[in-house]
């Protein structure tokens, strides 16, 4: 499924805050920890299937209120954590929606039944050969 990045925006909510980790003092002094929120049950963005399906899909990543949370602070700037977190809800949300093609019966063909049976014959006899031998 393909969405536009502006309309996935609107029902976004950012939520900033300090972050652990690497950064020395800049960690004291900057917000840099990204917490991305979506709301899939209030969302426009969805039809009601689509919504069940990401509901049962990404149910570890969503709270009781139907909330999708990323929380992203790996790096050390605001920016780019809110950018890796975007990508991460995209992907998310494009590999829970995706269905696989139908797969096409198809039947075998006749040289590929000949050949299976001709080395199930092979097999055979060499199976009853080996009994002939171990007879004794």
């Amino acid at each position: 499924m393909k969405f536009s990045e502006e309309n996935l925006m609107k029902e976004i909510n950012f939520k900033t805050s300090r972050s652990g980790g690497k950064g020395g003092q800049n960690v004291n002094k900057v917000s840099s920890k990204v917490e991305l929120n979506l709301n899939i049950i209030k969302s426009e963005l969805f039809n009601d299937e689509q919504k069940r399906i990401l509901l049962k899909k990404l149910a570890n990543k969503i709270n009781a209120k139907g909330v999708l949370q990323i929380i992203t602070e790996k790096e050390r700037s605001q920016l780019l954590n809110k950018q890796q977190s975007l990508s991460k809800l995209k992907k998310l949300i494009e590999n829970a929606l995706y269905k696989p093609p139908m797969r096409k019966p198809t039947k075998p063909k006749p040289g590929s039944i000949e050949n299976r049976l001709r080395s199930k014959r092979l097999r055979s006899l060499k199976k009853i050969s080996r009994k002939d031998y171990f007879k004794d």
